[in-house]
């Protein structure tokens, strides 16, 4: 790990009133839409535009970024929601993504701690994310930080993340 990042790297909650702050995450997640494990396709210019207002807006939700310095190197977007089994809130993680030159510097595990430390403050239960299946460096990421497949009963396995498009 280069601890010369860990010096001087910055993990804030964004501010989507702020120009930098949007910025931000426009250029963060056309990284990762363009990555093959975002769908190896660039976001829209008009959702580019959307999406700092529309997270803004949307109850619960809360963005973490990373900063080197003043450019923006790593993106968590959450979603606050409720366990019905625990009727308690969980957050589920829904994208993560570091730049391709900060990958391997640990950027991750500082922005999941910034995560877990919202949540705890929530009162949250636990923590979700998705991961592809194919995507073994962001596995390995996930569980060193303490996430493992979910079962309720191991004869019945893992769960599975399915999706219908409207």
């Amino acid at each position: 790990m280069n601890t010369s990042c860990n010096n001087t790297l910055r993990i804030e909650v964004a501010d989507f009133q702020q120009p930098q702050d949007c910025q931000a995450l426009r250029s963060l997640m056309q990284i990762y839409a363009r990555d093959p494990m975002g769908g190896g396709r660039g976001l829209s210019e008009e959702i580019l535009q959307a999406l700092p207002g529309r997270l803004r807006q949307y109850p619960g939700a809360f963005t973490v970024l990373a900063w080197q310095g003043d450019t923006a190197v790593g993106l968590i977007n959450c979603f606050e929601t409720l366990s019905t089994f625990k009727a308690k809130p969980l957050i589920n993680i829904h994208d993560v993504v570091v730049s391709p030159e900060s990958r391997g510097l640990g950027i991750s595990h500082r922005m999941l701690s910034e995560v877990e430390r919202i949540a705890r403050q929530r009162g949250c239960c636990k923590l979700t994310l998705e991961v592809l299946e194919g995507n073994q460096r962001a596995q390995q990421v996930y569980q060193d930080y303490g996430f493992s497949g979910y079962e309720l009963d191991q004869q019945y396995g893992v769960a599975l993340f399915w999706e219908k498009s409207l």
